[in-house]
């Protein structure tokens, strides 16, 4: 142990831990910060409306609501952006710094029918009453800061900084929907310290009112007379909305998302000891919903797996390895030549245990290929997560990170799947390499374009436009696929993988297995430990792509991805050598499965979090499940990741249990 904790690898290690715990604490903005002038115009921009009910985002607009004069421009955006759903638009509400409003009057939109709530009956009436009851939320912008939520009743006021704010609620008494026809608009600013006369945004938060406002409907002027105004509409007022001046009027007070309805706000500017710098870090924490406590005791939870599993292998693995190599190693007596009984245990497969896979080892070395792409992909998008190169203000930077790494990386996989191929002397080297850039690309591909079709059907941004889908197949056959011809040509030059023993011409006949060395059983019980390191960490994940959070200590999570790998090694090791010990000696396909089970463990964790996930309240539908198109899409996105998973982890593992019979094969002298 103590040459371990000596060793550069393990400092090397421990210093890379060290700068990644670090770089938890800091926050490398991504854009140029932009000060404003007292009075100066403060854009705020709309994004596309989300559920985690139906998991399609829609555009804001496609609800009747105010449009800016001369109609919403769009923002321009990049391809992760778009991937992603996001379509940001200018709007009609008007802010000027530091200068607050009272009760402004947008416009009076007609919302649809009105709504008749019977048993039985789930129609909606109109589009807003559909979006209120399936819990869509306006995701605003201001400064490039995302709008969190306000919500106050009679006991508490919470603050969330995720989501957005809903579009509406349905009254519980009357079991109708009601339409957020009012906001708070508040914002933080920071003066700047070289230039008092400049500020910059630091917070922005919306407090979302139904006002059931009455109006002259046959005014013909921009502005309509309120009936009954509450305090803060009412003329020359001074006094802002507030929860407790629109309970104090009466019980109909709440607007129904029916009929003409006018839509009003406030704008509420507050000074700020934040400073720009570390505007973004409440709402990447979200203010300590999730404390970050949670992510270091799951961390520790690894780290001890991994050293008790360490030690176990330390402790079964040495003692049994050195008590074979004294008894190889030594001249066998009379006696034991006599009863045959020189060699047993591993050493009799030492002339097998290197024979090429016999069943599809072209699919095999394709599936290496592409798991070591998908392996350098995930740690270069974690590594400059950690550093804060791809960031929550940067809008698709993350999913323009993934895309870019795995185009780049294509010849890694053309390396490695020639290099497994030559080595199992396979002929079809052609086939091996055009399966290798078409076939887990493909499938992906043709899934998203099938979702692609689905989300034209549904009216979501979450179709991606036709340029966008070209721009998507030029890095594919443009770039990622020469690549991976490029990285083949290479291996398909470089020597063949050298073994410590040769294989013999006529391959062992090996002996029933028990069946806790079956490879079924192996698939089954590899993954249980590794997805107990992990599953804390992957609800995190789940959460973040499915519920709009936040995710930002990528320090903890490469860490922790990185003890994953090392508990898969291990767990796939020692059944190695069980099986070996046995003389079981096809282990190539064996233990790619051992570490590919996590991703089954992934894919029915994923399941239960669904369920959790779309289910309706009573106020909402009785009864009611999830389309079933969001079910394509849940489903069919979590069985490409996990279809990833299933390639890399097991990647991996092979690529570890190779490492580990070379080094145990190479310690024996055989004849």
């Amino acid at each position: 142990m103590t040459a371990l904790f000596q060793s550069p690898t393990f400092n090397a290690g421990f210093i890379l831990f060290n700068l990644l715990c670090i770089s938890d604490s800091h926050y490398l903005p991504g854009v140029t910060p932009k000060s404003f002038s007292e009075g100066e115009v403060v854009k705020l921009k709309v994004n596309k409306m989300t559920s985690h009910k139906t998991l399609y985002p829609v555009n804001y607009y496609k609800l009747p609501f105010c449009i800016p004069s001369g109609g919403p421009k769009m923002d321009s955006e990049n391809l992760g952006e778009f991937l992603s759903g996001d379509r940001i638009e200018s709007s009609p509400y008007v802010l000027r710094m530091k200068k607050d409003m009272y009760c402004e009057q947008v416009c009076v939109s007609n919302l649809g029918r009105a709504e008749i709530r019977r048993k039985g009956n789930e129609k909606d009436s109109n589009r807003v009453v559909g979006a209120i009851r399936r819990e869509y939320h306006n995701n605003w912008i201001v400064d490039n800061l995302p709008a969190a939520s306000v919500h106050e009743d009679e006991t508490s006021i919470s603050t969330q900084f995720y989501q957005g704010f809903p579009v509406g609620y349905v009254d519980k008494p009357s079991g109708l929907a009601m339409v957020n026809n009012h906001v708070n608009i508040k914002i933080f600013y920071h003066p700047i310290e070289t230039n008092g006369d400049k500020f910059r945004v630091v917070r922005f938060m919306v407090e979302p009112f139904s006002i059931a406002h009455q109006f002259d409907d046959e005014s013909k002027e921009d502005l309509v007379k309120i009936k009954n105004p509450i305090k803060s509409c009412a003329p020359e007022s001074k006094t802002h909305t507030s929860w407790q001046m629109l309970h104090s009027v009466g019980a109909n007070t709440q607007q129904v998302a029916s009929g003409r309805v006018l839509f009003t706000y406030d704008v509420i500017w507050e000074q700020s000891d934040v400073k720009w710098g570390s505007r973004w870090d409440i709402y990447l924490d979200m203010d300590h919903v999730i404390p970050e406590r949670y992510h270091w005791y799951n961390l520790l939870n690894t780290l001890l797996i991994v050293l008790v599993l360490t030690v176990m292998m330390a402790s079964v693995l040495a003692r049994n390895l050195r008590r074979d190599l004294v008894r190889y190693s030594r001249v066998a007596t009379d006696e034991e030549k006599a009863d045959d009984l020189e060699d047993y245990g591993w050493k009799l497969v030492h002339a097998d245990v290197f024979r090429p896979p016999s069943t599809s080892p072209l699919l095999l070395s394709v599936m290496c290929g592409t798991g070591a792409q998908l392996l350098g992909c995930s740690l270069l998008t974690l590594i400059f997560s950690a550093i804060g190169y791809l960031n929550p203000s940067y809008r698709g930077s993350t999913t323009m990170g993934l895309l870019l790494c795995f185009v780049i990386l294509g010849g890694v996989a053309g390396y490695v799947s020639a290099r497994y191929y030559k080595t199992f002397k396979g002929k079809s080297w052609q086939k091996c390499t055009t399966l290798t850039a078409t076939l887990f690309p493909g499938i992906c591909f043709g899934y998203f374009f099938f979702i692609d079709l689905v989300a034209v059907h549904e009216g979501s941004t979450e179709a991606v436009p036709f340029t966008y889908i070209l721009v998507l197949l030029i890095l594919w056959f443009g770039v990622s696929a020469p690549l991976v011809f490029f990285g083949a040509y290479i291996g398909y030059r470089t020597e063949a993988i050298e073994f410590p023993v040769n294989t013999s011409s006529i391959p062992r006949q090996v002996p029933d297995q028990p069946i806790y060395l079956q490879t079924p059983f192996l698939f089954l019980a590899g993954g249980v430990l590794p997805f107990g390191c992990f599953f804390m960490e992957y609800y995190f994940l789940l959460s973040t792509v499915w519920m709009e959070q936040y995710y930002y200590v990528f320090g903890i999570l490469f860490t922790v991805w990185i003890l994953l790998l090392l508990v898969i090694v291990e767990v796939a090791a020692m059944m190695n050598y069980f099986s070996l010990c046995n003389e079981e000696y096809h282990w190539w396909w064996r233990s790619f499965l051992t570490g590919s089970s996590f991703s089954l463990y992934a894919f029915l964790y994923s399941a239960f979090y669904f369920v959790s996930l779309t289910t309706y309240s009573e106020d909402d539908y009785v009864g009611k499940s999830a389309n079933f198109s969001t079910y394509l899409l849940y489903f069919g996105y979590m069985g490409l990741a996990c279809m990833a998973l299933f390639q890399m982890l097991g990647y991996v593992c092979m690529e570890g249990c190779l490492w580990f019979n070379k080094k145990m094969f190479s310690s024996i002298k055989v004849d």
